[in-house]
């Protein structure tokens, strides 16, 4: 059951269109929201009396309906609540719903499912959503390899100059130690 009835919407739009206030006035004087009362002024506006009547029955909308519907809200700057009641379609919660199902999926997902597609089109998207982290994964995965791999050169590289430069100092010792040897040999001899 809706929040508010019949009666007291049509309450409220009799007093906006006999001039007894703007939205914010009806708004506060009934205790809504500004947005209610504008909302409740347009689809009366647009649709009389059955656009302040609840639905009892889904409206159903082509696939060619749907899309049309999600090309041009995506191609223009129109709010879904204009583009609504534009496209007369009484409820714009169904176009967000359009425009993310296509955002999500891409024109398929507007096509009308049988019983069991909702399962089906979710673990599509579901599968999509893995297959997107996989592959950033693998390719995270791929870049640190490399990093690691530069850097292990790099430390190879580093231990045979350290290598290279021990060894030289070493034949150096050897050579120093060669000379003195050879040095105090000579001074002996000379004594």
């Amino acid at each position: 059951m809706s929040k508010y009835d019949f009666e007291f919407k049509k309450k409220v739009i009799n007093s906006y269109l006999n001039g007894e206030g703007g939205f914010r006035v009806l708004a506060n004087r009934y205790g809504l929201g500004c947005a209610c009362v504008r909302n409740w002024v347009h689809a009366y506006e647009r649709f009389g009396d059955a656009g302040l009547k609840r639905q009892t029955k889904p409206e159903v909308y082509t696939f060619e309906k749907k899309l049309s519907v999600v090309e041009l809200y995506l191609s223009s700057n129109m709010s879904y609540r204009k583009l609504a009641l534009q496209e007369g379609i009484r409820n714009p919660s169904v176009i967000t719903s359009w425009v993310q199902r296509y955002r999500a999926a891409g024109p398929d997902a507007l096509k009308p499912y049988r019983k069991g597609q909702r399962e089906v089109l979710a673990k599509q998207l579901k599968e999509q959503k893995l297959q997107s982290a996989e592959t950033d994964i693998t390719e995270t995965a791929a870049e640190y390899i490399k990093e690691l791999e530069k850097e292990n050169e790099h430390l190879r590289l580093e231990n045979a100059f350290l290598k290279a430069v021990r060894r030289l100092r070493l034949e150096d010792e050897k050579e120093m130690r060669e000379r003195r040897s050879s040095s105090t040999a000579s001074e002996e001899n000379s004594n």
